[in-house]
Formats: structure tokens, sequence, C-alpha cells
């Protein structure tokens, strides 16, 4: 008999992938600026680390938040005992009231329809727990985040198929592919129960846009079975608020708020990205339908948020001066800071998916690959990673039908690091084009004197004439 269940030793939970094995290579080799100025820098994570100075100047003048204290008397031992696993009424109120303040107040929130999980992680599985019976399938524009792998599917048995998504039209979400993706759900017999979005995207650091909502409501609206689960965490990463529009939004502007669809629509979001506080633990489901809500609270008793993160965070959230200013100065560090990757890449001859939010850009490596395979892709990402010491992600990882696409983490680092990166990066390349050079002029060489003859390059060379480049990029 095995020891071990089939769940503990099936090879489902994706931790193989290239998106994991690379933070794997960088925790045994650390870049540090004073101890270890070779090691790897970490481009693979998506941390904002760009506003905590604005988080520590609060907590320095909010002591009794910290302090867990309220009126200046210690309230160690009501937040030390149990909790109700709804959730504390005040941190939940001021949630939502981030969440509307998010969204600039043209939609409202009510607390009531808020979840609280132990991160976006376990919030978008307790919705697949409650939406979705093992086997059942969830449609995925692609590329998407890695983790959803883990998290949609490791323990409900959930299924995703991807809805094809093309650079051909910077990755939109079109109504043929959504179709086709339904169609070749059918075709492998699985039941579709929704269809999944990350609201701005991850990896591409795109919002949604409006024509893209449509067609989703559209489809939901035709496939009266279908949920519509908007992964909305993050929302306060768009550069400017106008250009996020929330799933609730469109329910709001077209008048579905009576309508069987309104029940279908339900949003994930969490404090990791926007306020950078992953370690926290912080998520939450918003739904209208009550018995998902009813059936998420009693899940999320296998994930409580601690009662002091509760305290702190509602006092902090409840302070309104603070959260306008802090949505605003965070909007123009991360569009900064994403300015400065874009122009680094640029100035080396890298281009990069225009884009309006998240904590990365979706970079296109592919003049970089010796073929147009996802084979070369791994070899240039594995040169990456060991001789120019970046992790980034590949394309393959996020499910990307087209290789050569990278995503690359600009806020978790200072500006120091980022152009360290951005060196190391212009080095490999210049080399690779110095490499290429000498090759062509070898060619013209030899074909100048009739000569036939082979010629060894390094492997990631890219091995195509300019000639033929630019017409490969058109």
């Amino acid at each position: 008999m095995d020891l071990l269940s089939r769940k503990a030793t099936c090879n489902s939970h994706g931790q193989d992938s290239s998106y994991f094995l690379g933070w794997e290579e960088y925790e045994k080799n650390p870049h540090d600026v004073v101890k270890n100025p070779h090691g790897i820098i970490q481009m693979g994570l998506a941390e904002n680390q760009l506003c905590f100075d604005l988080l520590e100047s609060w907590l320095i003048q909010n002591p009794d938040a910290a302090s867990f204290k309220r009126d200046g008397q210690s309230i160690f031992r009501e937040l030390a005992l149990f909790q109700d696993y709804n959730g504390l009424s005040s941190f939940k109120k001021a949630l939502a009231d981030f969440m509307s303040e998010n969204r600039q107040n043209r939609v409202s929130f009510d607390s009531k329809n808020l979840v609280l999980t132990a991160g976006a992680t376990s919030a978008n599985e307790t919705l697949m727990f409650c939406l979705a019976n093992p086997g059942d399938a969830f449609l995925l524009p692609t590329p998407y985040y890695p983790g959803f792998d883990r998290d949609l599917k490791w323990r409900t048995g959930v299924e995703i198929v991807p809805i094809q998504c093309s650079s051909r039209n910077g990755f939109c979400i079109t109504k043929l592919a959504l179709e086709e993706a339904y169609e070749q759900a059918k075709k492998l017999n699985l039941n579709v129960k929704g269809v999944l979005i990350t609201n701005p995207s991850n990896p591409l650091g795109t919002t949604t846009t409006q024509t893209e909502l449509n067609i989703l409501f559209e489809f939901i609206s035709k496939n009266k079975n279908i949920h519509l689960v908007s992964d909305e965490i993050y929302s306060g990463t768009a550069f400017s608020s106008s250009e996020f529009i929330s799933v609730m939004e469109i329910l709001k502007t077209n008048q579905l708020e009576n309508t069987d669809v309104f029940k279908r629509v339900h949003i994930v979001y969490s404090l990791s990205k926007d306020l950078g506080l992953p370690g926290f633990r912080v998520g939450a489901i918003y739904s209208n339908d009550k018995d998902v809500i009813s059936a998420a609270t009693k899940m999320s008793s296998f994930g409580l948020v601690s009662s002091q993160t509760q305290y702190l965070l509602s006092s902090l959230l409840s302070d309104k001066k603070f959260t306008k200013n802090y949505l605003r100065e965070n909007q123009r560090r991360l569009n900064n800071r994403q300015r400065m990757l874009v122009t680094g890449l640029e100035a080396i001859g890298i281009g990069c998916l225009k884009s309006n939010a998240g904590l990365f850009c979706w970079v296109d490596m592919r003049h970089l690959l010796s073929s147009k395979t996802f084979e070369a892709e791994m070899d240039l990402w594995k040169k990456i990673v060991y001789e120019v010491k970046l992790n980034i992600s590949p394309g393959s990882s996020c499910h990307c039908e087209e290789p050569g696409w990278f995503r690359v983490c600009f806020a978790n680092m200072s500006e120091e690091t980022l152009n360290l990166a951005m060196k190391r990066l212009k080095k490999f390349v210049d080399n690779g084009t110095l490499s290429r050079s000498c090759q062509v002029g070898e060619s013209q060489s030899l074909k100048s004197s009739r000569k036939k003859t082979t010629t060894t390059v390094s492997n990631w060379v890219f091995r195509l004439s300019f000639h033929d480049r630019d017409t490969e990029e058109r």
C-alpha cells in the first residue's frame, strides 16, 4: 500500500515550471549590492516595493494601530482571542470602501458581499470549489499567470482550457478565440463552468478593454450556466484610474443588476500588489450571489486573516487622506519605473508590448531566438538566468503560444539594481550582435570566394541575416 495519497504524489502542482525554477536559482545565488554584487537579480517576482516609505511613515504617525491599541488602551487580549471567521466588520467595511476608491467610486461595494481569504491564491481556489466540480473547466485567455495551474487546478480537480490570444492584436481577447476555446472544451467532453480573467493582466501589464469586456458579457449572457471571474488584484497599479474598468462597472452601466448575469459575476481582490503587502496574506472574494458568499465563508475557515492584521489594516484603510495620496503616488511611481525599464530595453534594441498597468512588462525577445521554437526560448532563458544572471519568466511558462516573449518585473528593486540589470542585458545582446556580425561577414567572404564550409556559432546567437530577421518580424 502506498504511504502517501495520490494528491501528495501527483505532479500537477506546477512547481517544476520554469517560472518557479527561476525563483529557485535566484534563491541559490541572490544579488546583494554589498554581499553578492554578481548574484542573480530577481526580475521574476511581481512585488511592489516602491511605496514602502509611505506605509512606514503612516505607521510612525499612527503608533496605536501598530501597537494594537484603541484610544491609547491595549486591545491585545481582544485580538489574541478567537474571532468569527466572517472577519472584523470594521476591516471588511474599510476594504470595501478602498475597493470603491480604487475605481474612482464609479461603483460601490457592499461589505456583506465580501469573503476574506488568506490572499488571492486562496480566493481563487475557494471560488473554484464553489463554482465547479472536479473535471469541470474554466476558460483562461493566454498568456496567463503561471500560478493559476496550481491555484485553480491542483486541489480542486478543475481543468483549464486556454483562450489563445495573439500578438497580432496585442493579445486581446476576441470573440472567435473565446468561441474556439469553448468548442475545444466540448470536444474534450469538459463542462465549462466559467471564464477567468486577470484585469489588469498578469503577465501583459494591460487593462482589459471595453470591447473585450463586452465580448465576455455577451458570452456569459448567451450561456446561462457560465460564470465570469475577474481577478482584479492589480486594479490599483493602473497608471491612470480611468483606464481600468472593473466588471462591476459593466454590470452597472449595462443595467444588469436585476438579471441572471448579476449573480454569475465575481471578483477576486488582494492587498498584495496595490499596497505591496503579500506577506500579510489578505485577499477577498466579492460576489452578488448569497449562496456563493455563504459557501465561501464556510471554506474561509481553512485560511483566515489574523485579527491583528485586520485591525492594523482597518485603521490604515480608514484614513481617507492617506489612501487617496497613496493610490495617486503609487500610480505615479509605477508609471515612472515602467518607463525606465521600457527605455532601457529600447536602448538595447528590445521592444515591449505597450502596457498601462502592473508590476511588469511583456518583453519581445523573438529576434534573439536561434529558431522560432520553444526549445530556443528555453535556451535563451537559461543563458539569461545563468550567464546574464537575471531571473525573468519565459512566455511558455505563461502558456503563450508564441515563443520569444518574456515577463520582466520592475517594481521589486531599486533604480540602481534596475540599471545594473540593463547593463548586464546590454552586454549580453551586444556580444551576440558581434558574434552574428562576424558570422555574416564570414559568410559573405566565403560566398565571394565560392567556397563551401560550415560555421560554428554560439547556441543563442540569432542565425538569420538582417534582411531575413526583418522579414520574420513582419
